[in-house]
């Protein structure tokens, strides 16, 4: 398999490279060259295979050529014996045809583990099969980061810096990064919003002198192994659900950064029959807007209790555009450039068209969520975070056939938002004894201005 930009100029890669080298040079995110198809028997055998055999033949198309199929398989099988669920994705009925997917089983509680536990042994095997070495720069909105820490921690080869916003991210997110004692990880809260930590990841990498220098590689979903990994939840809950791809399936996904629902878009391309991809939105709001009239318009961010969506520029959308405008690299240029430059675009009605055939968009404020959070819990007994709330309001306000199985993404274990938990439902959700003592635990992490300078002067000091 190889690898092309969004933007149409980088080099054409292969999997290890683009693993190793994350945004593209061009400015671009990489995507496959071509969509591997899965078969019908491949669908059917995933509605009751192990979840690592089900993820090692989905993506083994992807990393064929940079991998022996035994050695991805066993890495595969290495990451997720570390979820505290033997279904990895387990599924729970909330009645209706509406269902769960709990994302939230790997070690830091949140869906990101479910790529970041595999991407970081993939580093690991890379790394140590060149004789390398990277600087991991990355930007989370609260659940990135740890699951990249905890996946990259104490490895030789690996020097992990994560930005996060200071005093956006919940107590317990925070926690969960900078109470981690390794040496190869460092914390910077950034006195700004996520938008302003993911351009100066972006920043770093487009410093071409300083990228080289650092070797500089990032894990966060403008990398495509991330993507990659994520297509197997749609796959294994397609077929768990619609009789092993016998028939169609929605998904609801709490969305911000854009990369957890391109996944879903990924695996229409690659044949799982899902009917309906709904995007919830909380109150940054810039997707369900695009959905609903065309138009990509940037707008401040406002703190919500959903923080990992507290988002304006879904980077990953760029990866959507390219496929909508007929994989034109040129074009999703132009249209980036007038994005950054006037803050908005639009699409015609035709490519708007293609979207709606499959696209919902659905806006949850936190008024709203509050109250999704006491019902599902008053009417199942289950409690949910704030973003899988969102998730939840947006499935049942566009669900468009009743008939068809909604799958919700349960993205985060409530334990990491308690208090918004709490506020909804009179119950505090505890953390799992593993992570009892983390508010006991000492941080570190250094504040930095939301400016380059500072930010690369630090990394540099840092390394020496």
């Amino acid at each position: 398999m190889k690898y092309v930009s969004t933007r149409g100029t980088a080099p054409v890669l292969d999997f290890g490279d683009v693993l190793l080298t994350g945004l593209a040079r061009d400015g671009g995110l990489y995507v496959p060259e071509q969509w591997p198809v899965l078969d019908e028997a491949t669908l059917r055998a995933a509605a009751s295979q192990p979840y690592a055999d089900v993820a090692t033949e989905v993506m083994w198309p992807f990393v064929e050529g940079t991998f022996s199929r035994d050695e991805f398989a066993a890495l595969v099988a290495d990451a997720y014996a570390t979820f505290d669920d033997p279904a990895v994705v387990p599924l729970r009925d909330l009645g209706d045809d509406i269902w769960l997917a709990e994302l939230f089983h790997g070690p830091t509680l949140a869906f990101k583990d479910i790529a970041l536990q595999l991407v970081g042994r993939l580093f690991d095997h890379q790394l140590s099969a060149r004789g390398e070495s990277v600087t991991i720069v990355g930007a989370t909105s609260g659940d990135t980061g740890s699951a990249a820490i905890e996946a990259c921690r104490d490895r030789d080869a690996i020097d992990v810096f994560i930005m996060h916003p200071a005093g956006r991210v919940s107590e317990v997110q925070r926690r969960q990064m900078t109470t981690v004692d390794a040496p190869n990880i460092h914390n910077i809260a950034i006195e700004g919003t996520f938008d302003d930590c993911q351009d100066l990841v972006k920043a770093l990498f487009n410093d071409a002198a300083f990228r080289d220098r650092r070797h500089l590689s990032a894990v966060n979903s403008i990398n495509w192994a991330r993507v990659m990994a994520q297509l197997v939840y749609y796959v294994t809950a397609a077929a768990q659900l619609g009789d092993g791809g016998r028939r169609p399936v929605a998904f609801s996904v709490p969305t911000g950064n854009f990369g957890n629902v391109f996944a879903g878009y990924g695996a229409t391309q690659m044949g799982v029959p899902i009917a309906q991809l709904v995007v919830g939105s909380n109150r940054n709001d810039i997707l369900t807007r695009f959905l609903a009239t065309g138009e990509m318009r940037m707008a401040g961010v406002e703190p919500s209790l959903s923080p990992s969506m507290d988002i304006q520029i879904s980077s990953n959308f760029e990866r959507l555009l390219f496929e909508l405008e007929g994989r034109d690299g040129a074009i999703v240029t132009e249209l980036m450039a007038q994005f950054r430059a006037e803050g908005s675009f639009t699409l015609d009605d035709t490519r708007m068209g293609l979207l709606h055939e499959r696209w919902n968009g659905v806006r949850i404020d936190d008024d709203e969520t509050k109250a999704i959070i006491d019902e599902t819990f008053r009417r199942t007994g289950v409690l949910v975070d704030p973003h899988t709330a969102v998730g939840l309001g947006a499935a049942a306000a566009a669900r468009r056939d009743p008939s068809v199985p909604m799958v919700a993404l349960a993205t985060a274990h409530p334990a990491k938002f308690p208090d918004a938990v709490e506020a909804a439902t009179g119950i505090r959700p505890p953390l799992p004894d593993r992570l009892a003592d983390l508010l006991d635990r000492p941080e570190r992490y250094d504040t930095l201005p939301n400016e380059l300078a500072a930010v690369r002067a630090h990394i540099d000091a840092t390394l020496g």
